[in-house]
């Protein structure tokens, strides 16, 4: 049956998936294969198929936040996704995570409210350990550095004491922040599908989160090279 928001049904979907926020980050992951090509687009959702290490692959955009991305991984699990990493973004909450280094999710700090509302907050947002562990072979034989642990995953960039939460957190040794980690995981858990994160810091710790945003958006081939390197470690975690 085809989905409502996604605009997909099972013959699209395939059982190996990466997510991303970004619609237009979709297109560019999906030409990292062979044979890509566009399957739908609706809202914030966006769809593409690519085949990778002779595997097919269905890469979809969330939008910002959990309460997109949850539907559409709900929607994808329906459509028959199996195994499904986020590609996506985070700002740092170590002063040792550089722009544009790789975060492998560990678990999450689950500070968003679309989770909560399947599950009490004592729940944890755990990351599949044998799809993550792919990721770490796939970073560790293409020779790309990275960072290990967890995050914390909110619902806004401006809240009145997001000085005070990040500093609270990066005390407690999380490495980033990001909007959707910790929602996907916990869905992942409870509808007993693999769900792993590999996140680009876009943000050093400390920094002006407005100035370090726009100075990574002027900076195309940190930007390039981040986002490539990640979405390669999840589209061959998908295929060994």
């Amino acid at each position: 049956m085809k989905q409502p928001h996604i605009n997909c049904d099972e013959n699209d979907i395939a059982s190996s998936v990466i997510v991303c926020g970004d619609p237009a980050r979709v297109e560019r992951i999906a030409k990292l294969g062979s044979e890509y090509r566009h399957i739908s687009t609706n809202r914030e959702f966006t769809v593409y198929e690519t085949f990778f290490a002779n595997q097919r692959i269905t890469i979809c955009s969330t939008g910002i936040g959990a309460p997109s991305a949850l539907i559409a991984l709900e929607e994808l699990i329906r459509c028959g996704a199996k195994n499904i990493i986020r590609v996506g973004s985070a700002g740092a909450l170590q002063t040792t995570i550089k722009l544009g280094e790789l975060i492998v999710v560990e678990g999450a700090v689950r500070h968003d409210g679309a989770s909560a509302s399947y599950i009490e907050q004592a729940y944890p947002a755990v990351a599949n350990l044998s799809l993550t562990n792919k990721l770490h072979t796939a970073l560790v034989s293409s020779g790309v550095g990275y960072v290990s642990g967890l995050v914390r995953s909110h619902d806004s960039f401006y809240t009145d004491q997001e000085d005070e939460i990040c500093h609270y957190w990066s005390h407690q040794g999380v490495l980033g922040a990001d909007m959707e980690s910790g929602a996907l995981l916990t869905l992942g858990r409870l509808r007993g599908v693999s769900v792993a994160v590999i996140l680009c810091n876009v943000v050093e710790y400390l920094a002006d989160l407005e100035a370090s945003i726009n100075d990574y958006k002027d900076s195309e081939l940190l930007l390039a090279n981040s986002e490539r390197q990640a979405a390669l470690a999840a589209l061959t975690a998908l295929t060994i």
